[in-house]
């Protein structure tokens, strides 16, 4: 996978009194406004993340949020970032900053960028049910514009690799289909292994059909649901000004609506049983429920920290399945 270390444009870094960025940018800031202050903001392990602050025609103040990338994997990913938050934005406007634009530089067609308002956060924990209440309302109200289908139309981006694109009639399919992408992934980063060559078989014949297919038998179905992807207490917020709770950094796609809670399930997500019973309390547990444990830990092995098990739990193997892929010099993450 491509790097996707930022090309810098000479004269356009963050901070050290810069007030000038690219024309793609300033194209898209208020009409007449004045470039106050440009400031490095947060970090990412992909990008260069910034503020801009501005002085309107009017005098007021307002504030933009900029991240800048290389390459074509760089563009592919702030493309994806911007689809995503328009996407959750569009159906709940006030649950994630809004997005402006992503685009490329001018002065460098290598260097891409994403823009959207800057909403002041504190790091603090939202309360369990206002925060679910949001995300079961995101649940509830989103609808595939392919209808009855699970995916995204493009490919979006966890980190610096791409999920699976496109479309699929069948939820088992598609988290099939997704989980063994990140497998690829993973292999493709830290090599072959003996021990996953003997437990994949079983994942992928016993315990996926086993824990998916009930969902859509019998009479039951799934609805493809908006998910933000990569719902970790890091990719949330509060604002400050409103209070209101926030997600960011969303690489989404329609899923079976209890998908990223596999990612809620180690402790150190700080996610933890209240935010669970928080959000069924707005959206119960879907049929069978006698098998909701089970898919959230397989659910795990896209989003978190998962295990690979027959359904007899003679076969048990803990690791990272993308995390480990992303960081591919850190070989601790396959042992997890």
């Amino acid at each position: 996978m491509s790097s996707t270390d930022y090309h810098h444009a000479g004269g356009l870094e963050f901070g050290d009194g810069n007030v000038k960025v690219d024309p793609s940018v300033s194209a898209k800031l208020p009409l007449g406004c004045r470039i106050v202050s440009i400031k490095a903001h947060g970090s990412s392990f992909w990008a260069n993340t910034g503020r801009i602050d501005i002085k309107l025609t009017d005098g007021n103040s307002k504030s933009f949020f900029i991240k800048v990338t290389s390459q074509e994997v760089g563009k592919n990913m702030v493309r994806s970032e911007f689809e995503c938050t328009m996407a959750i934005h569009t159906l709940l406007s006030n649950f994630t900053p809004k997005p402006i634009t992503w685009g490329t530089y001018q002065t460098n067609t290598d260097t891409h960028f994403y823009l959207c308002e800057f909403r002041e956060m504190i790091e603090k924990m939202p309360d369990p049910y206002e925060f679910t209440k949001q995300l079961a309302t995101l649940r509830q109200n989103s609808k595939c514009p392919e209808e009855g289908k699970f995916g995204f139309h493009i490919p979006t981006y966890r980190g610096n690799l791409p999920q699976l694109a496109g479309w699929e009639s069948s939820w088992e399919t598609y988290f099939t289909k997704s989980l063994k992408l990140d497998l690829a992934f993973e292999l493709e980063a830290k090599g072959p292994d003996a021990e996953l060559n003997t437990l994949l078989p079983v994942l992928f014949e016993k315990v996926i059909p086993r824990l998916l297919r009930p969902l859509e038998s019998e009479g039951r179905t799934v609805k493809p649901c908006l998910v933000h992807g990569d719902l970790w207490y890091a990719n949330s917020g509060i604002d400050v000004e409103t209070g209101a709770c926030l997600v960011f950094d969303a690489c989404s796609f329609y899923a079976h609506n209890e998908y990223e809670f596999g990612q809620w399930r180690p402790v150190c997500n700080r996610f933890g049983k209240e935010y669970l019973d928080a959000y069924h309390s707005y959206v119960q547990v879907s049929p069978p429920e006698e098998d909701y444990e089970g898919r959230l830990d397989l659910y795990k092995l896209c989003v978190g920290i998962g295990t690979i098990m027959e359904m007899e739990l003679t076969l048990v193997r803990k690791f990272n399945t993308r995390v480990s892929a992303l960081f591919r010099d850190d070989r601790t993450l396959r042992e997890q």
